[in-house]
Formats: structure tokens, sequence, C-alpha cells
């Protein structure tokens, strides 16, 4: 059976983020019959409409490998009850030209993790809404959003929460198959 590609990335650039050790653990959960390659959108610049037409190199790169990815997986913080600027900003530019849509028929899992109590719900909801005008195919369960991620990790960063990591274990599966069955 072929390998299914799937590429991911954190919606925060910080270092120590959360949704970065969400991503860690799903490197070690992905499923025999697939790989996790993580991409760091630390470099993407501001999208900017008047330079659409001519992208960064880093972001002809996030474009390359999103077109050469078979899925997407996504771990976003929720800042402000949404998406976080650096990850919508990545979106727009990997959408952008019209006609140029890297996500466009990608599946594509989401997770998230933050330390209060609604673990990235409204964020979530919100990238669902940006993914229906991209034309992608959001994997709808099961749903990974992780409230109090700061209990769950050790400290250096290592999720240890057996629940979380068979959530996303759970994720991983689910999304390989999807993305098979979108497929054939």
């Amino acid at each position: 059976m072929e390998v299914v590609k799937i590429l991911g990335f954190a919606g925060s650039l910080r270092k120590a983020s959360y949704n970065r050790s969400l991503l860690r653990a799903a490197q070690e959960l992905v499923p025999i019959d697939a790989e996790l390659e993580i991409f760091d959108l630390d470099g993407i610049p501001v999208f900017n409409q008047d330079l659409e037409d001519h992208p960064t190199e880093t972001v002809r790169l996030f474009k390359a490998k999103i077109k050469a990815a078979d899925a997407v997986l996504i771990a976003t913080p929720e800042y402000n009850y949404s998406i976080p600027g650096v990850l919508k900003n990545a979106i727009d530019c990997a959408s952008r030209p019209f006609g140029d849509n890297a996500f466009e028929h990608k599946p594509i899992a989401i997770m998230g993790a933050s330390i209060g109590m609604a673990g990235t719900a409204r964020a979530q909801y919100h990238l669902r809404q940006s993914f229906v005008f991209l034309s992608c195919f959001a994997l709808n369960q099961p749903e990974v959003m992780v409230p109090y991620v700061h209990e769950k990790v050790d400290k250096n960063g290592n999720l240890t929460d057996e629940k979380t990591l068979n959530r996303i274990k759970e994720l991983l599966e689910s999304l390989v198959t999807w993305t098979r069955k979108l497929r054939s």
C-alpha cells in the first residue's frame, strides 16, 4: 500500500508552543502506512496582494510542500476566540494568487491545544469556515481540542496525557483513511 504523505504545521511561532508539542507527538503516532513532515511557518512574510505573483522563497517552498503532500495536519492555538494571525496569513499566502490554491482538494485534519477550557474550539470552527472557500476537505471526526494543555506536557514540552495521545492517534488514522477514500 502506498504511503500517505502528511504535511503538518502549527499556527504558532513560539518555539515552546503547545501546538508544536502536539505535532511532535503526532510524528511519533503516525500510522505505519503514513509519514508526517513538519513545516515551520517562521519566515513567511505578511501577505501583500501586490506581491502575490512574486512570492518569497519561503512561501514557494510552503506551497510546494502542501501540493506534494497527500494530506495536511494543522495544530492551531486560539487567540482572542479565533485563528492566530500567523496561521491565517500562511493560509492566505499558500492559497493565492487566485487559481494557484495549494490547499485545493486536500484532505485536512485540525487539532489544537490551549491553556483554557475551550481547547481551541472557536479557532477550529473559524478554520473550517476558511476551508469551505478553499475547496479542501476538512475531516470532521474525531475532534482533537486539548484544554488545559499545560497540565498535559512535561517540563520538556512532551505530551504525556494518554487520552490526548490516543485522540491524536485516532485523528491520524482517520486522516489516512479519509485521504485514501478521497483518492478513489
